[in-house]
Formats: structure tokens, sequence, C-alpha cells
């Protein structure tokens, strides 16, 4: 089975990504914290990562700074509430091969989802 980790607090925006990717196949592995998704992003392995940015303790954009100074190389995909000037090239410059505004079409956003994941793929081919 395909396995993502996705990084979000929040248990009804974990519910309705998590429905999303199940219904895609994916098995969803969640950390509630930057620094939990920080060590499960160093012991297994996944497809994707997908980042919230609003975390409790060190944020998205730190987590994902670390991950990469870590040597995870896998597409992380930042899903956030975060939409003002700047947020955007913020995230990004962090590491994030994407970005998608809170909230979610759960019914759209695995399309732009595979999107931005299969794009990283045939980059690194």
């Amino acid at each position: 089975m395909k396995r993502v980790l996705v990084v979000e607090d929040n248990k009804d925006n974990l519910r309705l990504i998590s429905y999303a990717l199940e219904k895609e196949g994916y098995e969803v592995i969640s950390a509630e914290t930057g620094e939990e998704g920080i060590d499960l992003a160093l012991k297994e392995t996944y497809l994707f990562i997908l980042m919230d940015i609003d975390l409790p303790g060190i944020d998205g954009v730190e987590t994902t700074k670390r991950m990469r100074s870590s040597g995870v190389k896998l597409p992380i995909i930042a899903i956030t509430s975060y939409a003002m000037s700047g947020d955007r090239q913020k995230i990004m410059e962090a590491g994030c091969n994407g970005y998608f505004e809170k909230p979610i079409n759960p019914i759209t956003i695995m399309d732009s989802i595979h999107e931005i994941v299969f794009e990283e793929k045939d980059k690194k081919e």
C-alpha cells in the first residue's frame, strides 16, 4: 500500500484529508506536531508528506526546513490557512513542493496532489 505522512494537529482537518487519501488507496500515518513529523519522516518510507503550517511547537515551515536538512527528499506539500501576502513564497522557500489553502475540497484535492507528486518524481528521473 502507498504510505503518506500527514502532519496535522486539527482532528477535523486530519479526518477530511485522510478520507480523501484513503479513498485513493493510501495508508495514512499522522503526526500532531512538527517534532513527531520529523521523527516519523526519518524512520519510515512515504510517497509524500502533507504538512500543516500552523502546528504546536515548531511550525510547519521550520518542520519542513528540518526535514530537508536531515535529508528528506520526497515531496512535501503544505496545506494551510495562511493566505497572507508572502506566506506562499516563505513556505515554498522552506522546501515545500506545493501549497494548498484551507479549506480543501476532498473531491478535487487528490488530482492536485498527484500533479505535484508526479511532477517531482519526473524531475528526479
